[in-house]
């Protein structure tokens, strides 16, 4: 199968082609640190499967990267392989179309099968990864949708009404009104408690 890195450090995905290098069904056909070379080089590589990290430095972040890889015509497998755990980056993750979520820290072995199962369209999910899903499924605490979360995120970087409003193309009055829900939701009544409670949460990460 042909796999495609996304990452924005060159020594990581050294590693992972040197790992991958090993395996006889598993072939690197190219590699890219941000999200523009990665899409444009995705659609002529043609890889089965796109490791993808989260964070790549300036530009569009790997849940960008991956819903735009699943909008080409006959797009391959996208599997995050990435540091982040929280809730709010494995359910944006997934929401953009991965299919599966691998964390850095895995062993080689569990690294391959997630590989192998991505690219056979299967779901493929760290254990640690699964272990949270099943307790939000449980246990869900406070249903922040995927807008209050960009939101949050936004908070949790010092932006203010303004700048949240022209990052998400929406009105500063429509910022104001998702802001009630999430005090209400979080039980808190400041931006500050906001992002406290959500990183407690696990819903965002800072």
């Amino acid at each position: 199968m042909k796999l495609f890195l996304v990452d924005d450090h060159p020594v990581v995905r050294a590693g992972i082609a040197a790992l991958v290098g090993g395996e006889a069904d598993m072939e690197i056909v190219g590699e890219a640190e941000n999200a523009d070379d990665a899409l444009r080089l995705i659609a002529l590589r043609r890889p089965d499967v796109v490791l993808m990290d989260l964070q790549l430095g300036d530009g569009p972040d790997g849940v960008a990267a991956t819903r735009k890889v699943r909008a080409l015509d006959d797009p391959p497998q996208v599997l995050v392989l990435t540091t982040y755990e929280t809730d709010a980056d494995i359910v944006r993750a997934i929401d953009a179309g991965a299919t599966g979520y691998v964390l850095k820290a895995c062993p080689p072995d569990e690294l391959f099968q997630a590989i192998r199962a991505a690219a056979r369209g299967e779901t493929a999910l760290s254990p640690r990864v699964a272990t949270r899903m099943m307790r939000r499924m449980r246990d869900p605490g406070p249903a922040l949708t995927t807008r209050e979360i960009e939101i949050l995120e936004l908070l949790a970087r010092g932006a203010g009404n303004k700048e949240i409003a022209k990052a998400l193309f929406i009105t500063e009055a429509t910022v104001k009104t998702h802001l009630n829900h999430v005090y209400g939701k979080l039980g808190v009544d400041t931006r500050t408690g906001a992002v406290s409670k959500a990183v407690e949460l696990g819903h965002i990460r800072l």
